[in-house]
């Protein structure tokens, strides 16, 4: 196993880390901001920590908030973002923060915000291939004119026009 350089979360049990987040938050504020059902219908430590050891994604989810939203620590460059929580590192000396204060209204317009982002970032993305194919149909569109209008003047069955001839007869 790798040295952990500056992890909070080296070492950190489930249930503990858990249980600090229910004392500070509650579990309404957890279940608005993760959206777990665990969270939402008779919600005990133990029965989240089962989840958690036992979903991966609900783990890194909840390691994030714990280190993004709890201890206020860094948020992690894009070669970091596909690494897991548990195996990131912080340079040394970083001071942590205090939590960060959430309502159920604060965490709703941060996640329409977020929504808001993401529907932009997809119809962009969307205009752009479009776009795109919009403009690769018409210069196929074009070819294939080119083509029948070619294909027509060599298909033609007129005779070539004769000036000796002007009737074509």
């Amino acid at each position: 196993m790798t040295e952990q350089q500056n992890n909070p979360l080296h070492g950190l049990k489930t249930e503990v880390m858990v249980q600090e987040l229910v004392d500070f938050y509650g579990w309404e504020i957890l279940a608005t901001s993760m959206r777990f059902h665990c969270f939402k219908t008779h919600p005990t430590v133990k029965g989240t920590v089962k989840f958690i050891r036992n979903t991966d994604w609900a783990r890194e989810k909840l390691e994030n908030f714990y280190l993004y939203k709890f201890k206020r620590m860094p948020k992690p460059t894009d070669a970091e973002f596909g690494i897991p929580p548990r195996e990131r590192g912080f340079r040394d000396g970083l001071d942590m923060k205090k939590p960060m204060k959430l309502t159920n209204e604060s965490i709703l317009l941060s996640q329409a915000k977020s929504a808001s982002a993401h529907k932009e970032r997809c119809f962009e993305k969307r205009a752009t291939q479009n776009n795109k194919h919009f403009r690769d149909e018409l210069r196929e569109k074009g070819r294939n004119q080119g083509r029948e209008d070619r294909k027509q003047k060599s298909d033609s069955s007129e005779a070539p026009y004769d000036p000796s001839n002007p009737w074509n007869q």
